[in-house]
């Protein structure tokens, strides 16, 4: 199982998907009752780091159980499957809050969805965190709930957000998963890797 942390909701490209006046496919989903896709939402506003991530957990995700086999990590609304629509009053809320200062509307449903979550593990199943390592943003609470459960791709160590991105391309075109260790324990900063090859854009 995979839970990927969220794309900023107050970026650059964020604010192209909030213009009224956008005429592109996914803004004017946006503005429609259905909305659309969080896991496609985030990816256009994080180009390269968060459709790598979710690249990468489709590529390996399995289905066990009929469970959701990825989750989204939400500023607001817990753990949703990257297929959970929303709508621009939705990103407009995302960003108000801010989770590196302990918000209660973040911590409060990220624990909650968690928790349950937890329950419904096998006592064999990881929880792959595809997200910051270095920072106790979303890995306190996670670790708190998941224990030894909890793992991250020991590849992720030194490596900037951008960098972890096209790791994770790179891997899901190739077909080859990435190694994975426990977070509680692990070194979490570590000297930069060497710098990746170019990627295509095949």
């Amino acid at each position: 199982m995979f839970l990927l942390s969220p794309a900023r909701s107050d970026g650059r490209r964020a604010k192209l998907l909030l213009n009224p006046r956008a005429e592109f496919p996914l803004a004017v989903s946006l503005r429609e009752p259905g909305g659309a896709p969080i896991g496609d939402v985030f990816s256009f506003m994080s180009e390269l780091y968060f459709r790598g991530k979710l690249t990468y957990a489709r590529a390996f995700e399995s289905d066990r159980d009929r469970r959701p086999p990825t989750f989204v990590i939400t500023t607001d609304r817990g753990l949703v499957p990257p297929e959970t629509p929303v709508r621009a009053e939705d990103l407009k809320r995302f960003s108000e809050v801010n989770i590196s200062a302990g918000d209660d509307r973040y911590l409060g449903p990220l624990a909650r969805d968690v928790a349950t979550l937890s329950k419904t593990l096998g006592t064999d199943e990881k929880v792959v965190l595809l997200g910051s390592i270095a920072t106790g943003k979303y890995v306190d609470t996670l670790l708190e709930l998941l224990g030894s459960r909890l793992v991250f791709p020991r590849d992720f160590v030194g490596r900037g957000d951008m960098s972890r991105g096209g790791l994770l391309l790179r891997s899901a075109r190739a077909g080859q998963e990435l190694e994975y260790i426990a977070v509680g324990g692990a070194i979490r900063r570590g000297a930069r890797p060497p710098k990746l090859d170019r990627l295509s854009r095949r």
